[in-house]
């Protein structure tokens, strides 16, 4: 049967919640999923990823996150639990499937795989926001000889020659990483903004649990303080005290924006300079919709124009937007909330 409701297309924690909500209204829907496995997208990530939300706060809408809840688990904890909780509601993914391109098919929608065409009335696109990685231009100009990986190829030390390492990228990644590899090896931290630190615990409590009891993490996105916050760099959790104490003992430099790269020496907005053998670009992603052949969904920076993931364009949903609707719409313990809020609104 290639005819539903709705088709959801990706199958991560977005993708997944939404679909315990539409089960939940006995509507007839599929999940795409491109990975073979669930869980793959945290699962491929590299080897030490932890994230920075207590289990407590990592969870989709009807069942809690396994384990100690104060504790912070790994990228293969989230992984499990994904396929945990698609078995355990028993949610249609169809895994190994890349969408080729969703169209219009008369008033409803076509959405075409390398092996079928699917049709619904209604699509949500899950797809969250990491889709391309970003690398500076100015990675052209390096030695062919120097080592560099973006951080969605970067898997663990092994993958770098010896030397000096420059990491780039000034967010939650970059941090966790350059105090990793500062323990082995001379890194240079680049950071091309300021970032406050916060801490993980405070008097042995989790710092979410403040932000949940201040409603910071609930702050809609439409307030002045959500404006606010959501247009300002998200804070780095953790690693203060790593990063001051490895740069005191010079294991770590800590340098502004790298501005060029000749050769093999990488030059920053200072005017100081580096000699590095390798670097990891911690910059991000950037959004890829080239299969989305739908108008007006987009704006001319390619991100979607939505209220809450609901478009203009009649049926087409987006899910899992960095701030869809607060700080924790793209999290896996506030996705949610916007994937019962939409289910009620398809």
């Amino acid at each position: 049967m290639n005819d539903y409701d709705v088709i959801v297309i990706g199958g991560g924690q977005a993708g997944l919640a939404l679909g315990y909500a539409l089960k939940r209204k006995s509507r007839r829907f599929v999940i795409l999923e491109q990975n073979k496995r669930i869980g793959d997208s945290w699962r491929k990530r590299y080897d030490s990823l932890v994230l920075f939300t207590p289990r407590k706060y990592n969870y989709l809408p009807g069942l809690a996150f396994p384990g100690e809840p104060h504790t912070l688990p790994n990228k293969d904890d989230a992984a499990d639990y994904l396929e945990l909780y698609a078995k355990r509601f028993e949610l249609p993914v169809m895994l190994g499937t890349t969408v080729l391109e969703l169209s219009h098919a008369g008033s409803r929608f076509q959405v075409r795989t390398p092996d079928s065409l699917l049709f619904a009335n209604q699509v949500v696109i899950a797809t969250g926001p990491f889709h391309t990685p970003y690398i500076p231009a100015i990675a052209n100009s390096l030695d062919p000889s120097i080592r560099q990986w973006h951080t969605e190829q970067y898997k663990n030390e092994s993958q770098l020659i010896d030397g000096p390492v420059l990491v780039v990228g000034s967010g939650n990644s970059g941090a966790q990483i350059a105090v990793e590899l500062a323990a082995h090896r001379p890194v240079i931290f680049s950071q091309g903004e300021s970032r406050s630190y916060l801490p993980l615990f405070i008097f042995g409590k989790p710092i979410f649990d403040y932000m949940k009891v201040l409603g910071l993490l609930d702050v809609p996105r439409s307030t002045w303080l959500g404006q606010k916050l959501s247009q300002s760099p998200d804070p780095i959790f953790g690693y203060k005290k790593q990063v001051r104490e490895l740069s005191r003992s010079g294991a770590l430099r800590l340098v502004p924006r790298a501005v060029q790269v000749n050769g093999n020496t990488a030059i920053f907005a200072d005017g100081t300079q580096a000699t590095v053998n390798n670097i990891l670009w911690a910059t991000g992603f950037r959004p890829n919709y080239d299969w989305l052949n739908v108008p007006n969904l987009l704006d001319s920076h390619g991100r979607p124009i939505h209220h809450r993931g609901i478009t203009k364009v009649p049926g087409l949903s987006f899910l899992g937007l960095p701030w869809q609707h607060t700080r924790g719409s793209a999290l896996m313990g506030g996705v949610g909330n916007d994937a019962l809020y939409l289910a009620e609104h398809l």
